[in-house]
């Protein structure tokens, strides 16, 4: 049997020269200590593979049509066999595939692996993150839902500001001036057959590079290699390579598919335990109540959006968006040679721990968005029962208004509620009944004012509740008298009026 295998293999390899194109993949000398950094590449690839296969099934039931396309993703969640665990395995390994690529990003970056002879490589790994990035945007467009329906009006507002082509952009990518099913067909072209296509080639690109150039040892101070001149390093790199590399495969391969395999079972644990994404609520323009945040890679975006003012914002997408992309496109033409050690780099390690940083709050912000107010709070969220235990009839008349007015859709008490606001639980050790008294009908920053929604006995009566917003034994800050004079002088006026 083995030398009927062996005779067979041996006729394909004489018809197709197939070895002659493997071969050299994977039996090309890496450098021995590339060992458990250099394992992020091969798994973001693993990742990709697997968007392509499940793509493909997914794609036999997928209906790109604006009156289909949502039936068809709840038939392949509820009817199709395993229907729901490809879309898992598919919308959950794109999540992964963005991760790991960042952190192949960050190891290449710190370990100076973008330095000379490896320009071009890095050139590519960042048209490589870009197609990445985009076909998670389109693959969130997919689902067609309220998310994917205001996310793309947002993304179209976006290009839009751009100055003379803003609108011609619009046009381009909606199909036409509004969202519909044009768009759609436009986002499904994109998905499935424009970016899988440039992104194997920029793989193609990026390995035959990969290749060409070897694999950059790990950088170390005092090792061969940590410091890159023009003039000696690919000498020396390749004399390195012929006495003490190591081939590609078994050697270095073996920790590769170690932990390929390991990512491989936490993807399917993760699908199968959450389920597929989406689709949430049906797109519907008129539905105004929803909250709408896009996937996991882009939730810092949607973060910096909605904390920076309008002012600001044209700026930002017109000017600082390009100019960071210019930047990652320079970085090996501006830091081509020199030391590669992380410990010898200390501006490059400080750049990317701030951008680690910034990155990871801004997406916990997209998480939680506080800034949003929790519309159905002053129905779902009820009163904690301490707050209103021991209370007067005034008080607890207070406690009625301030849910009825619907504050608690910004404002928490212990942390239940809206999360615009601060928190009211402590509320009485910050403001005085004359200031809370203000606070309530005059409004201040983000707070509107209730003056001519509150009469002068529900604003008593919500001051009144909130003054006993304190931790036990803390005294309170001022002291309520039995009528509060400001509300006193405003029934006053509204008599005489």
């Amino acid at each position: 049997m083995m030398k009927m295998l062996k005779g067979a293999w041996a006729w394909i390899d004489d018809r197709t020269g197939i070895m002659g194109l493997l071969g050299p993949p994977m039996t090309h000398h890496v450098p021995r200590s590339a060992k458990w950094w250099y394992v992020f590449g091969s798994c973001t690839l693993m990742f990709f593979s697997i968007q392509i296969v499940t793509g493909i099934c997914l794609a036999l039931v997928y209906a790109p049509s604006a009156d289909t396309v949502y039936d068809s993703l709840l038939y392949l969640n509820y009817d199709v066999p395993a229907g729901w665990m490809l879309r898992a395995i598919h919308g959950w390994s794109s999540n992964a595939m963005v991760f790991m690529m960042l952190v192949h990003m960050v190891q290449v970056f710190l370990h100076g692996a973008f330095k000379f002879p490896r320009e071009m490589t890095w050139l590519f790994g960042v048209a490589l993150m870009l197609t990445t990035l985009a076909l998670a945007f389109t693959g969130q467009v997919m689902r067609w839902d309220a998310n994917a329906y205001w996310g793309v009006g947002i993304g179209a507002s976006m290009m839009g500001r751009f100055p003379i082509i803003g609108g011609w952009l619009t046009h381009l990518v909606l199909g036409g001036p509004i969202i519909g099913g044009d768009t759609l067909s436009r986002f499904f072209t994109l998905h499935v057959f424009v970016l899988p296509g440039a992104a194997i080639g920029l793989i193609g690109a990026h390995l035959m590079l990969v290749l060409k150039h070897g694999i950059s040892e790990e950088p170390k101070p005092g090792s061969p290699g940590e410091v890159v001149e023009k003039a000696t390093y690919q000498a020396a790199y390749h004399e390195r390579m012929k006495k003490k590399g190591v081939p590609f495969f078994p050697v270095a391969a073996q920790r590769d598919m170690v932990f390929c395999g390991v990512m491989l079972i936490a993807l399917i644990v993760v699908a199968a335990w959450y389920g597929p994404i989406g689709p949430g609520p049906r797109p519907d323009p008129t539905l105004i109540d929803v909250t709408p945040r896009p996937d996991f890679p882009f939730l810092w975006i949607f973060a910096v959006l909605a904390l920076l003012t309008p002012s600001v914002e044209d700026y930002l997408i017109i000017t600082a968006a390009p100019v960071l992309l210019l930047v990652l496109f320079l970085v090996p033409f501006l830091a081509g040679t020199g030391s590669r050690s992380a410990s010898k780099r200390p501006i490059a390690v400080l750049v990317m721990i701030l951008l680690i940083t910034g990155l990871g709050v801004l997406s916990w912000l997209g998480v939680t968005s506080p800034w949003s107010p929790h519309m159905q709070a002053w129905t779902s969220d009820a009163i904690p029962p301490t707050f209103v235990k021991n209370r007067s009839p005034l008080e607890l008349q207070g406690a009625i208004v301030l849910q009825h007015s619907q504050c608690r859709n910004c404002h928490a008490l212990d942390g239940i509620g809206g999360q615009r606001g601060p928190d009211l639980a402590d509320v009485a050790l910050r403001l005085s009944p004359s200031q809370l008294i203000r606070q309530v009908q005059q409004g201040d920053g983000n707070m509107p004012a209730f003056g001519k929604n509150l009469s002068s006995a529900e604003t008593e009566a919500v001051v009144s509740f909130l003054h006993t917003c304190h931790p036990p034994g803390v005294r309170p800050a001022g002291r309520p008298g039995a009528r509060i004079p400001q509300l006193m002088e405003l029934d006053k006026k509204r008599s005489k009026n």
